[in-house]
């Protein structure tokens, strides 16, 4: 029997430091600080939660749940990443996609996906060169209809239980979020930052209290955060695998510059 051994959640953007050099070297010393105490813990897996920038699942296929199942994962390559392969763990991936499909979650189980900028940006900041095995999961925020946040903290708890009843070589598993925190996307909006709700949002997380937070609407989530702020259902999923789980905010900056709201922060099991 396996156990999750941790949650991380991160902004999953980096741009130029010019203009906010302060602010950049802040944001990156707090990645950085993820990435050590998520190698401390010594995983066997991650499970990393992102969206899909249309990349993969786009309006012909209106996919909103999904769940990468394969033993290796090759990148898209948008935005520079490289595209080396990258090893999974079928065996937790196949009997994460069971156990959803018995509790109301069916999750496209997919083979080929390319993970793009978004996955790979949060895994990079995670795990640096580490090969430790990567099962993708896609919440994707960029549908018409997207997961709410209560349901993507619900599908959190079905991987929790999954994790603690498959039998696989993954038994020490990390979740790690991507995206957010408040911004607007080709919307009138775009630069603004919801300072106020990004700190009331990683406080109430540190604090051990996500459940309130997975009550929120999908409209009000993106009224406070923006259309780009629906990535937060990431970390919800990711505190959804670690119920009453408290920890600390390992960074925040408000930076209009990058269109963001840039965070972090860690969930202790």
């Amino acid at each position: 029997m396996g156990r999750i051994i941790g949650g991380f959640a991160t902004s999953h953007v980096l741009f130029p430091s010019t203009g906010v050099e302060a602010a950049a070297e802040r944001v990156f010393a707090g990645m950085m600080a993820l990435r050590a105490q998520l190698r401390a813990l010594a995983p066997d897996a991650l499970v990393v939660a992102n969206s899909d920038h249309m990349n993969n699942f786009t309006l012909a296929q209106q996919v909103s749940l999904a769940v990468g199942v394969a033993d290796q994962f090759e990148p898209l390559g948008d935005m520079g990443f490289a595209r080396t392969p990258f090893a999974g763990c079928r065996p937790l991936a196949e009997s994460f996609a069971r156990h959803a499909a018995a509790h109301g979650f069916d999750l496209v189980q997919a083979e080929e996906a390319r993970p793009d900028h978004g996955m790979m940006l949060t895994k990079l900041v995670a795990t640096g060169a580490a090969a430790t095995p990567v099962v993708p999961v896609w919440i994707n925020t960029n549908m018409p209809v997207t997961p709410s946040p209560g349901r993507a903290f619900g599908l959190g708890r079905v991987l929790k239980e999954t994790v603690e009843a498959a039998d696989c070589p993954c038994q020490r598993v990390a979740v790690v979020a991507g995206g957010g925190l408040s911004h607007w996307l080709c919307d009138p909006q775009e630069g603004r930052v919801n300072e106020a709700f990004d700190r009331r949002f990683l406080e109430t997380m540190a604090a051990g209290k996500s459940a309130e937070l997975a009550r929120m609407s999908v409209e009000t989530l993106e009224a406070e955060a923006g259309n780009g702020g629906l990535e937060l259902a990431n970390w919800l999923f990711m505190a959804g695998a670690l119920p009453h789980a408290k920890g600390e905010v390992l960074y925040y900056e408000p930076m209009p510059q990058w269109i963001s709201g840039m965070g972090g922060l860690a969930l202790w099991a």
